[in-house]
């Protein structure tokens, strides 16, 4: 009993590495090279339409209204202490430091990783990979470094977005609806935000989820068993897995920025 355990679990540790060893080696023989520009600029602009501007509904109208409920709970509690002219600084720091990295890239992942997974799955059971390497045609440079690209850039960009959308909704909350005056609102944000710092861990946040959620949703969508049911459950093995990469970085990082 206790040696079957065992041999599964070494089984199940055997299995694990050798996956990450795949997906390295993906990652590596698809973004390590010669870049051509010329021949692969056209797919990088196509992909950054399907993965960036198509993510941008959901990206701003979930912005919006996390920053109205934020504005909204926080002046709830400010005006306990009598501080509600403290609400642009609440508002501003929780989307700048935790909400708008994390939350961009748990909606990137649902919306465009999902995407991004059933699309390669798909042209892996219709076998167009394996045309490609017959036709003499690297489907890693063709294929997965474009979209991976495209998602390395679009994420920090739908996080600025995300982030200006929700400063906006709060302060249609605080400002417009609970009446609070615009001057102390815009100017506590202003005097508590370090833009260099804020912003900038903000970046490093949304650039690193960004590169975590493409490489998991690539790699699910690559390493598919090629028939409807295995692309169904890559698709739902990158939400998942990529929702609790972003959460756990998400700890590592801030912990590492704002730790000591």
């Amino acid at each position: 009993m206790l040696l079957n355990a065992l041999a599964a679990l070494g089984h199940r540790g055997i299995k694990t590495i050798a996956t990450f060893g795949r997906a390295g080696l993906m990652l590596f023989n698809a973004v390590v090279g010669k870049p051509e520009f010329r021949k692969h600029a056209p797919l990088l602009v196509r992909q950054l339409y399907n993965v960036g501007v198509l993510s941008m509904l959901i990206i701003i109208v979930s912005g919006l209204f996390i920053g109205m409920v934020l504005g909204l709970q926080g002046y709830l509690v400010l005006t306990t202490y009598s501080a509600e002219t403290s609400l642009g600084m609440l508002v501003a720091l929780s989307l700048l430091r935790e909400l708008g990295p994390v939350v961009a890239a748990l909606l990137f992942a649902g919306r465009a990783g999902s995407a991004l997974t059933a699309e390669i799955g798909l042209m892996r059971a219709t076998e167009q990979l394996s045309s490609m390497e017959m036709m003499a045609v690297d489907p890693l440079r063709r294929v997965i470094s474009p979209r991976f690209w495209a998602g390395v850039i679009s994420l920090p960009l739908l996080t600025i977005i995300f982030v200006a959308v929700g400063v906006w909704g709060g302060s249609l909350v605080g400002v417009n609806w609970k009446g609070i005056d615009a001057g102390f609102f815009w100017t506590a944000m202003q005097n508590a935000v370090d833009w260099r710092m804020d912003l900038v861990n903000c970046l490093i946040k949304s650039l690193v989820f960004a590169i975590t959620v493409t490489w998991i949703a690539l790699f699910n969508g690559y390493d598919a068993i090629p028939t409807s049911a295995g692309i169904s459950r890559a698709t739902t093995r990158t939400v998942v897995h990529a929702s609790l990469a972003v959460l756990g970085l998400d700890f590592v990082l801030t912990a590492l920025m704002f730790g000591n």
